[in-house]
């Protein structure tokens, strides 16, 4: 049997449950998507998109990777940003952080190495550019959550100096960037109190 079996099982129940609380759900999708969010959040398995707001598929464009960073050099991320902004118009982009992320604890400890070590130099960058304040916490998860927080701080001031992003402001595209983190613990989201809607002064 295929290992993927369970897989394709699970998808034919899915589809079945969907089609019967929207029977024209399917019929819409393949026509079209109209998204009004970019998530952009991190790789981890417990933190899908679309399952912590509670929307449907079609709702959330959705870019994930390792402690949610965007790289200025990553064309994939950038690419993903131009689309949702130039061709799906989404009007809300969200940089999505958590608590208890492996890739912010694998920061702080200095042990990743080869493709991952490279990707998280910036929240390493990050770590020790706020170090007193960080090291003065005794517990570490704690400071772990702290710096979760802080990395969604600068990947959301990274995304709003996008120039992608001041070409949509500049052509008076109301387009909103925000930050907020997810706890594991209860399932909740919160924000982060830093909402960009206009560019940011140098």
């Amino acid at each position: 049997m295929s290992s993927l079996a369970d897989l394709f099982e699970r998808n034919r129940i899915w589809a079945a449950r969907m089609r019967r609380a929207d029977p024209d759900l399917f019929d819409r999708l393949s026509e079209d998507q109209n998204p009004r969010y970019l998530w952009i959040g991190c790789a981890d398995s417990r933190v899908p998109a679309n399952q912590v707001v509670d929307l449907p598929p079609g709702t959330v464009f959705v870019h994930r990777n390792i402690a949610n960073v965007v790289h200025p050099t990553d064309l994939s991320a950038l690419a993903v940003l131009q689309f949702a902004i130039e061709k799906l118009r989404v009007r809300d982009i969200i940089v999505c952080g958590h608590y208890g992320c492996g890739g912010v604890a694998a920061a702080i400890r200095g042990t990743a190495r080869g493709p991952l070590q490279h990707w998280l130099r910036g929240l390493r960058d990050l770590y020790m550019d706020h170090r007193d304040e960080l090291e003065s916490m005794p517990d570490q998860q704690k400071r772990a959550n702290r710096l979760s927080e802080l990395n969604v701080l600068q990947q959301v001031r990274g995304v709003a100096n996008n120039p992608i992003v001041e070409v949509a402001w500049s052509e008076g595209r109301a387009l909103t960037v925000h930050g907020v983190i997810y706890d594991l613990e209860d399932g909740h989201l919160h924000d982060l109190g830093l909402t960009i809607s206009r560019p940011v002064p140098a």
